[in-house]
């Protein structure tokens, strides 16, 4: 390995232990302080099962495949309405863990502990889906665009429906608040679904226009989301 990919490798490296620490960081700010105290289980058990996986799929992907950990860690959106749904996005997370953590406080429409169990293990199920996309997919970018070479994939879950990654993700986001213990925060979080669907409907105009094949690949699979639904 020659001394500039060296330099390279290191700065990707330091670039995903930063955001990971402040990934860290900010999360459990917005759990713990709206909760009043550390000890809350709903809280701890999130962060365990968010951060404890995150940091060995962050190995994995160093390891073996740190172009594709690259573009994960790229979030410079080109498209003005993705740009929108981050933007949203972000300020509906905040608004879900801050109701999640004045739930706990106040005991809001909380949630039995066989619930929050139940959605750790919904959210792991997720978890473990959006790493085999990870590893069908090495053009998966959190960014709208095509990149050069890119093909379609058309093999594995990407046979199921079309954006398996979003089908992932957004078991991952329902499921948090349940692991929270908010009920209220989990109506909240339902406001996530027409942003992603908004997302889902305009990275498909980019595909089918700048990706050859990708027009052909709508036609075969039909579900974007949900299979036998959307």
């Amino acid at each position: 390995m020659s001394e500039g990919e060296n330099q390279m490798d290191l700065k990707l490296f330091v670039q995903a232990i930063v955001k990971y620490v402040l990934g860290l960081v900010v999360v459990g700010l917005l759990t713990f302080v709206p909760a009043g105290t550390l000890w809350y289980p709903g809280g701890l058990l999130l962060m365990g099962c968010l951060f404890g996986p995150m940091f060995i799929a962050g190995l994995v992907l160093m390891a073996w495949r740190p172009n594709l950990l690259r573009e994960r860690l790229d979030v410079r959106e080109s498209e003005q309405e993705q740009r929108f749904v981050i933007a949203a996005s972000g300020l509906l997370f905040v608004a879900v863990f801050v109701t999640a953590g004045l739930s706990f406080r106040f005991g809001w429409l909380t949630v039995s502990g066989s619930v929050q169990h139940a959605a750790a293990v919904v959210f792991l199920f997720a978890y473990a889906l959006y790493g085999e996309v990870l590893r069908e997919n090495t053009y998966l970018s959190r960014t709208v665009k095509v990149q050069e070479g890119q093909q379609v994939i058309s093999t594995g879950l990407y046979g199921v429906v079309r954006h398996p990654m979003y089908m992932a993700s957004t078991l991952l986001f329902l499921a948090m608040p349940l692991m929270l213990g908010s009920l209220a925060a989990f109506v909240l979080m339902l406001l996530y679904l027409p942003l992603i669907v908004m997302r889902i409907m305009n990275e498909e105009s980019v595909l089918a226009e700048g990706l050859p094949g990708y027009k052909e690949y709508q036609g075969k699979v039909k579900y974007r989301l949900v299979p036998f639904i959307w």
